[in-house]
């Protein structure tokens, strides 16, 4: 009796929305410049096959997903929204977005979508950072009259969203900042009904973050360059949304996620076992995951620090890069370290796979304060992971030794900066290593030692530089 109940109402619900969208749809031709008879079996499809079970079966629990424009309508705010609410598109922020049925031609790269005003050309890089966009393909967007749009080859029931896999991908830092995150961001409300098109598409960085991207979408993702042809699609987004250095900003997310909700995802993704540090066995030394450099900020004493957290009760790790290139294997042994230490750099970034409690150890080097601060600093504490960092003092830098103690590039880097990021990066990045004073460091990792023997909340943001 209690089943079909439950089934009963499930059907009057789904008839119910069925209705509110179909009256929705028929108010847009009135009042809003939105035409119902050519998207509303789309969107009938869109809600139809979001009542889904999650087993299978009669006796499963059904999901509801909402009706694909409020899901679209979610990425937008302010003026967007209205001009979204108004035209069906918009396209006035980082991210463009269609709840109307759109067209993209993969062997041009082109986005048709159809609309009652004059015709519009726009031309955008789907990749958040600026300073990269000239490694990522254009995409052309064309609005306007649909007379002119393509024909379908091959025809979609979920949206698509449209991003590149250029930039900065090769590097760990740039590829979870710029690329995962923000997919994360654009897509992870949808529950899996949606494709991604990837552009400048990679077949190295699909296998890479593959666990990632098959927990966001339920389908094969599309190359252009080999799924060619005209694909036709309910509704798109073209870019992803981007809240900052390694952040997600609950209130502008689609869904309300944090932080804590991405790394839930990413314990998802690769079936981390610890969620929290007091998971792991006691009884053994904890253990200290220390990230080797081979080109620049290489510690030149490191085998001396070794010695030293060891003696101080550490199991030491040194991960090579041969052993960090599969991300699955990788993120599960983080997972089972304490602490990790490294210094200012991408590997840094695996510090979203440490267990909540854990602590992660950042060796500052001269000039690089505001960016060590920022990049995995603050996120580290979005996180759940206590964060400590050691600042380098002028004689544990390399940079004294070649420019001496008087220059400014020593004791002045803020006037380096102003000459220019590249110069500034030459220098601070690319042009210095560390020779660490190992009695002052200790004291350091004592107390990260004192905080994986506690369950004390994370610690408080680092002050800003």
């Amino acid at each position: 009796m209690g089943k079909e109940q439950k089934g009963g109402g499930l059907v009057l619900g789904a008839f119910s929305a069925v209705a509110f969208l179909l009256l929705l749809t028929f108010f847009c031709s009135s009042v809003l410049d939105v035409n119902p008879l050519e998207s509303w079996k789309d969107q009938l499809s869109y809600l139809r096959d979001g009542f889904s079970s999650k087993n299978g079966g009669n006796d499963t629990e059904e999901v509801y997903v909402e009706p694909l424009y409020f899901l679209l309508e979610r990425l937008v705010r302010g003026d967007d929204k209205i001009q979204l609410n108004t035209t069906g598109f918009s396209c006035q922020s980082e991210v463009c977005v269609a709840s109307k049925p759109v067209r993209i031609d993969n062997n041009a790269l082109t986005v048709y979508i159809p609309t009652s005003e004059s015709r519009i050309d726009r031309v955008i890089k789907p990749y958040v950072d600026k300073l990269a966009r000239n490694q990522v393909s254009s995409v052309r967007i064309v609005t306007g009259d649909s007379d002119h749009s393509p024909a379908c080859h091959f025809t979609h029931d979920v949206p698509a969203v449209v991003f590149s896999s250029g930039g900065f991908a090769g590097n760990l830092f740039h590829e979870m900042d710029e690329i995962i995150i923000p997919l994360f961001i654009t897509s992870r409300h949808f529950q899996s009904r949606v494709k991604f098109v990837i552009t400048d598409y990679k077949a190295w960085w699909v296998s890479k973050y593959s666990r990632i991207l098959e927990n966001l979408s339920g389908f094969e993702v599309i190359n252009p360059e080999t799924n060619g042809g005209v694909h036709c699609f309910p509704g798109g987004v073209v870019g992803l949304k981007f809240h900052g250095f390694l952040a997600l900003n609950i209130t502008d997310i689609p869904g309300g996620y944090s932080m804590y909700d991405f790394k839930h995802f990413l314990r998802e993704s690769y079936n981390l076992r610890f969620n929290n540090v007091s998971k792991i066995e006691r009884g053994k030394k904890p253990r200290l995951m220390l990230i080797s450099r081979q080109n620049s900020r290489v510690f030149l004493n490191e085998e001396e620090m070794v010695v030293m957290m060891e003696e101080l009760g550490f199991e030491v790790i040194r991960p090579r890069p041969n052993r960090m290139s599969n991300l699955g294997k990788f993120a599960e042994e983080v997972n089972s370290c304490s602490v990790m230490v490294g210094a200012h750099g991408a590997g840094l970034t695996n510090e979203m796979f440490l267990p909540a409690g854990a602590v992660a150890v950042q060796l500052v080097p001269l000039g690089l304060d505001w960016a060590s601060t920022y990049y995995f600093g603050i996120p580290a504490i979005e996180m759940g992971v206590n964060y400590l960092e050691y600042k380098i003092e002028p004689e544990e830098s390399s940079l004294l030794e070649t420019y001496g103690r008087n220059h400014p590039i020593v004791n002045d880097p803020e006037s380096i900066y102003a000459k220019g990021y590249f110069t500034f990066r030459a220098v601070y990045v690319d042009g210095q290593n560390l020779k660490v004073n190992v009695g002052r460091f200790r004291e350091t990792l004592v107390q990260a030692m004192e905080l994986i023997g506690q369950s004390n909340p994370p610690l408080a943001a680092p002050p800003l530089a």
